[in-house]
């Protein structure tokens, strides 16, 4: 398994233009919670008596478990507050997914495809298509490269930053050619 700074470098080549770094702070949550809140839909409530067992199992709280799981397994700080973040895409996912099917289907495509056109929008300054193109992963270390870029523009974790801006170099503005 790759590293933490393997994985961030590896995505931050992808993202190095300050413009499409700030697109990521929006769409990237907003794809996230939109697949919470589609995947919210089908679920099993086990009712085994027990208070915990009132807790909808749904393939929402599946894929937070296996991406919780992953996040801790590369970093245990960054881990913690994946999942804590996750829990609350899916405490706000929940009542959604109980909404009439074209009201769960608006919400959750709406911000699925409002959160993708952010996204692309981010692409076109920084030149260069997403990451998950490439690799899949992507997909899964995008949330997590959000919020360890929020940590660093916060000051927080300054060797990993350079580690990661060793790799895929720093952060800067890209100029775009004029035909």
């Amino acid at each position: 398994m790759k590293t933490l700074v393997d994985q961030l470098a590896q995505y931050a080549h992808y993202h190095r233009d300050p413009r499409n770094i700030a697109t990521h702070y929006v769409g990237v949550p907003m794809i996230m919670w939109a697949v919470l809140i589609l995947l919210s839909r089908a679920y099993w409530l086990p009712g085994w008596g027990a208070p915990w067992a009132a807790l909808p199992l749904s393939a929402a709280l599946l894929l937070a478990l296996v991406a919780g799981i992953y996040y801790l397994m590369l970093d245990l700080r960054y881990g913690l507050c994946m999942a804590l973040v996750l829990a609350a895409m899916l405490a706000l996912a929940w009542p959604l997914a109980q909404l009439p099917v074209g009201i769960w289907l608006a919400w959750g495509l709406g911000v699925f495809v409002l959160g993708w056109v952010i996204q692309f929008v981010g692409h076109y300054y920084e030149g260069r298509k997403p990451a998950f193109f490439d690799d899949v992963v992507g997909l899964a270390i995008g949330p997590l490269f959000v919020l360890a870029e929020i940590g660093f523009a916060l000051g927080f974790r300054k060797p990993l930053q350079q580690a990661v801006q060793r790799q895929a170099g720093p952060v800067r503005r890209r100029q775009r050619a004029h035909a």
